[in-house]
């Protein structure tokens, strides 16, 4: 890939041909960047920083890094540099990858595998990693969705085959907590299901969003989260109900047994007297 994209924005935008590699990691639940120096800072929402050697990253707080035109040892060199910054980093790094080609003859948007923008502006290039990291973090939920349904599947054939419910409860909070969790950072730190702010400072670039958009299936693949979230939850919610009425009933239980011996004792008091 040819072009710096750093420079180009400093210049006024990209020569029609050029050519750039971005590449979306999901480094953990978190990135601190308040302290960021602003000497290297392009723009601040999201956060673009130029790399030294050429190119530039734009970093997301939930935890995403997108390098674009950046040469492999300067990315690792950022990466060690933001390492300090992770919160929570993941053993497995999610990745997202997307070619990126200025072309002002042809239309904006995907093709065989690539986008054709019609600027290498800065806010273009802020708008294509926004979409690139939230796909990014889709990817790491769905996989982590899809581990708890097979931790929450045994409580379920239990209670089908045996009638019966697992009486873990701990473990069935855990559950819900881990859920909750999921649900928080995707809806309230990442926003997913909301459109970027660039968007209000920058309303010509609405097409290509809903372009980028619609090619990750942002929006289709978020709807299917929360749906499984929502069968997720009501189920393990279920299977904690059920446990709490058969503690109910126990406890009834042992409450008429002591009013029953009571009342042996009652009576053979009275017999004995």
């Amino acid at each position: 890939m040819t072009g710096d994209p750093a420079l180009a924005e400093r210049a006024g935008g990209a020569l029609p041909g050029t050519a750039w590699q971005a590449r979306a990691l999901l480094l953990g639940a978190r990135l601190d960047l308040r302290g960021w120096p602003d000497g290297e800072v392009l723009a601040r929402n999201p956060l673009a920083v130029a790399v030294p050697g050429g190119g530039l990253a734009v970093l997301f707080r939930y935890g995403v890094a997108v390098f674009i035109g950046v040469a492999q040892d300067a990315e690792q060199a950022l990466r060690t540099r933001l390492a300090p910054l992770v919160e929570s980093r993941y053993r497995s790094i999610e990745e997202e990858t997307l070619a990126i080609c200025v072309e002002t003859a042809r239309p904006e948007g995907l093709s065989e595998g690539a986008l054709t923008v019609h600027s290498g502006s800065l806010a273009r290039l802020q708008l294509v990693a926004d979409v690139l990291s939230k796909s990014t973090l889709l990817a790491h939920y769905e996989t982590r969705l899809g581990a708890e349904f097979d931790r929450i599947e045994p409580f379920a054939l239990e209670l089908e085959r045996h009638g019966r419910n697992p009486g873990r409860t701990r473990e069935l909070l855990r559950r819900i907590g881990s859920l909750l969790r999921i649900e928080q950072r995707m809806v309230a730190r990442a926003e997913i299901g909301e459109k970027p702010d660039l968007l209000w400072e920058h309303p010509e670039l609405e097409r290509l969003y809903a372009l980028l958009e619609a090619e990750f299936e942002v929006r289709e693949r978020l709807a299917v989260m929360e749906r499984k979230l929502d069968v997720a939850g009501r189920t393990v919610r279920t299977l904690v109900d059920l446990i709490n009425a058969r503690h109910s009933l126990r406890v009834e239980w042992y409450i008429v047994a002591l009013i029953l011996f009571e009342i042996l004792l009652t009576l053979y008091g009275m017999w004995s007297g």
